[in-house]
């Protein structure tokens, strides 16, 4: 594991925050988690872009060109065929709930390999359940953001664990499904690609947005709209994502089989050709 505090590499026992620092005080926090594929980091811009949004409308203090950098710099000294980094930003240290000054803060990186699900897995696809609490956003008036402030989804992915599912999908008391803990969801009905929409509980995926963006190239309509359990169980085809395993079709939600599709296959390899466009115009 490698560990990046402001720009410099640290040993582990160095990577550290102080105890009054509004991240362990409050969990309030940013990040983003990212795939690097031979040291170039995929989708790196739109990573940015959505940190950026939330830095701005919470007040954080964001350098891009700074934590490109020292992305890019991590991503290259770790040397892994594939890696996961997981980038973060924190205040500062706080004596009280005043927020610290827009214009401080630091940030760090931690960056180590990463196994994605390989073909078998994919074709077998993958388990799910229900999650035992609800998705919740302190900040109702304003888009879901990836905040440090995570205990839904912590506790959503711990029951899955337990019940040996790899997700676990939030429901509303009117069972409309969200998403899942980690990941976004997709489903195909009536020869329909279906999401449900972003807002105050559903995040917007960087590889959600890379799924529509494939629909669309191959001609299929997508839509966004509200997902039920009653749809996503009798499912043409559902599948999961996020962009450490890009594309995983879901094969069962607590014992109830899914049927399995081709589109999660075709979707995942459009997206994988413009990733690797996108990984040879950074070395270019």
């Amino acid at each position: 594991m490698l560990f990046n505090l402001n720009g410099r590499f640290v040993e582990a026992d160095k990577a550290q925050i102080a105890c009054n620092d509004g991240a362990v005080l409050f969990g309030d926090s940013l990040f983003e988690t990212l795939k690097a594929r031979d040291a170039q980091i995929e989708f790196l811009d739109e990573h940015l872009d959505r940190l950026e949004l939330a830095a701005r409308l919470l007040h954080f203090h964001y350098d891009r060109p700074v934590l490109r950098q020292a992305l890019q710099n991590s991503a290259r000294r770790l040397a892994a065929p594939l890696a996961r980094l997981r980038l973060t930003l924190c205040r500062g240290p706080m004596s009280s709930l005043a927020l610290p000054s827009g214009d401080t803060g630091h940030f760090f990186i931690s960056a180590g390999p990463y196994q994605e699900p390989d073909a078998d897995q994919r074709q077998t696809g993958t388990a799910c359940v229900f999650a035992p609490n609800q998705r919740v956003n302190p900040l109702s008036h304003l888009p879901q953001m990836k905040r440090g402030n995570y205990a839904d989804c912590l506790y959503a992915a711990d029951h899955a664990r337990r019940n040996k599912a790899w997700e676990a999908l939030f429901l509303t008391d009117t069972d409309e499904v969200l998403e899942g803990a980690t990941s976004n969801l997709f489903i195909l009905k009536d020869g329909q690609l279906r999401t449900p929409p972003t807002g105050e509980l559903v995040l917007a995926g960087i590889m959600r947005r890379q799924a529509l963006w494939a629909a669309r190239h191959l001609n299929l309509p997508a839509t966004e709209q509200p997902i039920y359990k009653h749809e996503l169980l009798g499912a043409e085809e559902a599948f999961l994502s996020n962009s450490l395993v890009g594309l995983l079709p879901i094969a069962r939600i607590e014992g109830h089989p899914l049927r399995r599709g081709p589109w999660a296959d075709r979707l995942a390899q459009v997206i994988a050709v413009a990733a690797a466009d996108s990984r040879r115009e950074k070395k270019s």
